[in-house]
């Protein structure tokens, strides 16, 4: 099995997509869908094969398929987010992972999940407690996986995914001003733009990462790592970021799974 990475494409709604911790602005729909464009050819020339989760057009905020779900080993855990308007973007995402051969299993009220909210480093899954997931979807996510879950607090951004991620090393980077403790993560690695905090890892020592955050860039590759740079300009009008953007599936194996 190679890696895979499902997508989604834009909704022509996506302007109408939910902002809750920054002001709205507008968005350019067609910029937008060129920009996914091109996010998907980054993903394909690092050979990632790239699966199209069928369109959600009726929901504006469904081109960030990572939140419906939460894959973890063989397991593909079916989110139900704190935004009830986004609950109906799980039913497509559900057939893409039970069709890629996931185990599915679903949680259900009253706990609420989205899967920007979880980080994988190893054995160890970091889950954001705040406006999208809740203290009992978080016991049921604890419940399901065969790992050490850690809830952290989240109240300046949207997801946990929108203040930190993980380096291919397992060290943690985010942006200290909205990060609620860094003291949670081992090894926390402050980045100098809001945007850098935010990295897709394509294998080996590359990254794929927002073009808003160059000074990051650089301080990614003084590292010895080799940022992948794509605009995503728009997207991140409605607090998206890279890794919103698509679930990658990476072989399932006996070794740990790497940090994502």
């Amino acid at each position: 099995m190679t890696n895979r990475a499902l997508v989604r494409r834009p909704s022509p709604r996506l302007a109408q997509g939910l902002v809750s911790h920054i002001d709205r602005r507008p968005v350019d729909v067609e910029l937008a869908a060129a920009q996914w464009q091109r996010y998907v050819v980054a993903l394909a020339d690092a050979g990632w094969e790239v699966v199209e989760v069928p369109p959600a057009d009726d929901c504006p905020d469904s081109v960030f398929v990572e939140d419906p779900v939460v894959v973890y080993r063989d397991l593909a855990v079916i989110a139900r987010s704190g935004a009830p308007a986004r609950r109906p973007e799980a039913t497509g995402v559900e057939t893409a992972v039970r069709a890629a051969g996931y185990r599915v299993a679903h949680i259900v009220a009253p706990g609420t999940l989205d899967g920007g909210d979880v980080l994988k480093i190893g054995s160890t899954v970091y889950v954001g407690r705040g406006g999208r997931t809740n203290d009992d979807g978080i016991r049921q996510l604890a419940s399901l996986l065969a790992a050490t879950v850690v809830p952290v607090p989240v109240t300046k951004v949207l997801h946990l995914k929108s203040a930190v991620t993980a380096l291919p090393d397992g060290s943690v980077i985010g942006y200290p001003p909205l990060v609620d403790d860094p003291s949670v993560f081992a090894g926390f690695r402050a980045v100098p733009e809001e945007a850098g905090s935010h990295v897709v890892l394509l294998g080996g020592d590359r990254v794929l990462m927002a073009a808003s955050a160059p000074a990051t860039a650089a301080l990614l590759a003084s590292m010895g790592l080799d940022p992948v740079a794509v605009d995503i300009s728009e997207f991140e009008k409605l607090e998206g970021c890279v890794t919103c953007l698509s679930v990658r599936l990476r072989p399932v194996s006996g070794a740990a799974p790497e940090a994502r």
